[in-house]
């Protein structure tokens, strides 16, 4: 890690005004959840009901076989009770309590919010968050990992995970939120995300603030368009930048 860029990243991160971090599942590793597109990430693994787990993950797959849609989600999604925000979550949870910083995250964990981040724009929505598709019942996650094979609702319909399944629209509000904030950002952090997911892989090009920076495991197709790159731990890269006030 450069010294030399690390105090020019935080001059700058001082004098401004706007600060957007993007981030995607690399953010979570350290929590123990595997990412999607990484070196042992969810997609280079056969998934052991012979399908890939984009396609599991479809809105097609969900609405015709539910039940192995469950057992896959619960085994997955909802096996662990111990996941707990680490320092990446924790660092910008700390600097958003005196900056004016927004979090758009590809991730569905929730796992911003319990480290005490108020300002997060889920793109991709959250497990937390669960609904009856026929009369729009809210549940908690709690009631979906206590039911027995498919949940349902006292009505009689299914319930659903409020994620945005591969197939589906990201939800209109959060995708014109997203990109207003990226277009209007002096600082635009990018984390733990490959930007292969489209649209908001597609964001980055919407911003035309003073400083870019991107922070990755491996490179991505937009590196050459930061101002700082750092393939390097997050949560390290994170506290180096920004937690310069606390330390």
């Amino acid at each position: 890690m450069n010294e030399k860029d690390i105090e020019k990243i935080k001059e700058i991160i001082k004098s401004s005004n706007k600060i957007v971090f993007f981030g995607g599942a690399g953010v979570s590793t350290a929590s123990g959840l595997k990412d999607f597109r990484g070196k042992d990430g969810l997609y280079l693994l056969k998934s052991k009901y012979n399908k890939s787990y984009e396609e599991m993950l479809s809105i097609d797959y969900f609405e015709e076989y539910p039940e192995t849609f469950y057992k896959f989600y619960k085994e997955f999604f909802l096996q662990k009770n111990d996941i707990e925000p680490n320092k990446a979550h924790y660092v910008l949870a700390e600097f958003e309590k005196k900056h004016n910083l927004k979090i758009i995250t590809q991730n569905v964990d929730g796992l911003h919010q319990k480290a005490g981040s108020k300002n997060v724009i889920e793109l991709h929505g959250s497990i937390e968050k669960n609904y009856c598709v026929k009369c729009h019942k809210n549940y908690s996650i709690d009631y979906v990992k206590q039911s027995i094979g498919v949940p349902y609702c006292t009505c009689g319909g299914i319930i659903r995970p409020g994620i945005v399944f591969y197939g589906e629209m990201l939800d209109i509000n959060n995708e014109i939120n997203a990109e207003k904030a990226v277009n209007e950002a002096d600082v635009l952090i990018v984390g733990g995300t490959s930007l292969k997911v489209y649209p908001a892989a597609g964001f980055v090009r919407l911003f035309h603030g003073k400083c870019l920076i991107i922070i990755n495991n491996d490179y991505t197709d937009y590196d050459y368009l930061a101002n700082y790159v750092f393939h390097e731990d997050i949560g390290n890269v994170l506290e180096k930048i920004l937690l310069w006030k606390m330390r």
